[in-house]
């Protein structure tokens, strides 16, 4: 049969995008649809403008800094305005870029909402298109809680990137790594943060050295957090002078807190799935996600899924790889290569952390009494001069068994920087003995990850 398409991409964002221009290099006839901007949630609504804002917040700190080393900073003001504008007139100048890369691969960019009709049928708008394999790669949303009367009057992290007004107070509810990083964003602009979470520390699922790390320092720089609150019965208000928020403790203690905003950023985000047409093909959901096999295929013999639809890790670059590991295998007749195992992933809080690998207790679960952990604390060297008190952690987890070191974790400056590097070694089974082998850069942070004994 023949088809318009070989390949018909369902979501222009980073994966979707990376499989689609994957796809056409191998000579395939590839069209993609987007019924928003180019470049998904990380470009648009995510990594990009996140970490942008990232820098902006540190500048105070690094003023403070300065006067240590001999430089007199004259008094500081912020624009958040000029700020929020530069941030996303340089995600406008991505998209074009996006949109060039679509255009010299020659795929075929629908705008408008895609639907799947059939398992070869797509419906953008009025115009329908076929397509010989079809790849849903349409990503998550955020959600809000139904539970928490006047959630209409909360915003999500989607919406803290159009703002016009910096929120003076502002209260975030969920301590997962986006609650956590616009927590530090916000507060090292000068915004008033409170943060309510479930339990009694940040970051479920890290290391727990990281979570007591950050959450400490967070508090240190003036962040309250509310820990083991109701999170699912608060009460949002609207009042004269902002916005009202009754919380509630697991232990029934209620407190009142008046706030401009309320970001629900990190009470967790869903694979994108409505209007979709998914019951119009064989395509199983499960627990909210689409269901995938090994190599992203999914029920429907000739329909895949990549990215943060299928919940498996939703993180920008593992959707990416997905993307190409399913054109390189599909269309240029490779093998499929995509492993999950040794992912790194970052936190770009204040201070900031990175991981790869097994937590200390993960590692315990699995290889008991053979496990030996290596720490390492210091007052990085920038900070003397200043006589600042911010702290580095660094930790190596090691199976004795055989040497291997199966985990390796940062908090401090420049974690995601230095951790990437030793993603390397631990995803190829590089022992301690090889990290004790190897002669170290100093002085630098990163010397300890060589040098802990």
């Amino acid at each position: 049969m023949s088809y318009d398409f070989d390949l018909f991409v369902i979501g222009a964002g980073s994966g979707g995008i990376a499989a689609a221009r994957r796809a056409a290099e191998y000579g395939a006839k590839v069209g993609i649809s987007e019924f928003n901007r180019l470049g998904g949630t990380c470009v648009n609504r995510g990594c990009v403008p996140k970490k942008l804002m990232v820098y902006a917040s540190h500048f105070p700190d690094n003023f403070k800094a300065a006067s240590g080393y001999g430089w007199t900073v004259g008094e500081t003001s912020f624009n958040w305005e000029k700020m929020i504008t530069a941030v996303n007139n340089e995600v406008t100048r991505l998209n074009g870029i996006y949109q060039k890369m679509l255009d010299n691969s020659q795929v075929k960019l629908f705008n408008g909402y895609a639907q799947l009709i059939d398992s070869h049928t797509i419906a953008i708008g009025e115009e329908k298109v076929t397509a010989d394999k079809i790849l849903i790669a349409v990503g998550g949303k955020p959600t809000k809680p139904d539970t928490i009367t006047g959630i209409e009057h909360a915003m999500t992290s989607d919406d803290i990137f159009h703002l016009q007004k910096q929120p003076k107070r502002i209260v975030i509810i969920g301590g997962g790594y986006i609650g956590v990083e616009f927590a530090c964003i916000l507060n090292g602009l000068g915004s008033e943060v409170t943060q309510v979470i479930r339990g009694d520390k940040i970051l479920k699922g890290f290391d727990e050295d990281i979570r007591e790390e950050i959450q400490t320092a967070m508090q240190h720089k003036g962040i309250r957090i509310i820990t083991n609150c109701d999170c699912d019965h608060m009460k949002i208000e609207p009042i004269e002078t902002g916005l009202q928020i009754t919380i509630k403790s697991l232990d029934n203690h209620e407190e009142i807190i008046v706030a401009d905003a309320v970001s629900l950023a990190a009470t967790g985000r869903i694979p994108n799935l409505e209007n979709l047409g998914l019951e119009n093909t064989k395509v199983e959901v499960v627990k909210g996600a689409i269901a995938v096999g090994e190599k992203s295929q999914t029920a429907e013999a000739n329909i895949y899924a990549i990215g943060d639809c299928t919940d498996r890790i939703n993180l920008t670059p593992v959707a990416i790889k997905e993307g190409r590991a399913f054109a390189d295998h599909f269309y240029g007749d490779k093998s499929y290569r995509m492993s999950y195992d040794n992912v790194p992933t970052a936190v770009f809080s204040s201070p900031e952390a990175c991981t790869v690998g097994l937590t200390e207790t993960e590692a315990r679960e699995r290889y008991g009494e053979a496990v030996k952990v290596y720490r390492s604390k210091f007052r990085p060297m920038y900070y003397t001069l200043p006589d600042l008190p911010e702290k580095t952690l660094m930790k190596l987890i090691v199976d004795t068994n055989t040497d291997k070191v199966v985990g390796a974790h940062m908090v401090g400056d420049d974690a995601a920087e230095i951790i990437q590097g030793v993603a390397i070694a631990v995803n190829m089974g590089a022992t301690k003995a090889d990290f004790d082998a190897t002669v170290a850069i100093h002085p630098s942070s990163a010397e300890e990850f060589v040098t802990m004994r």
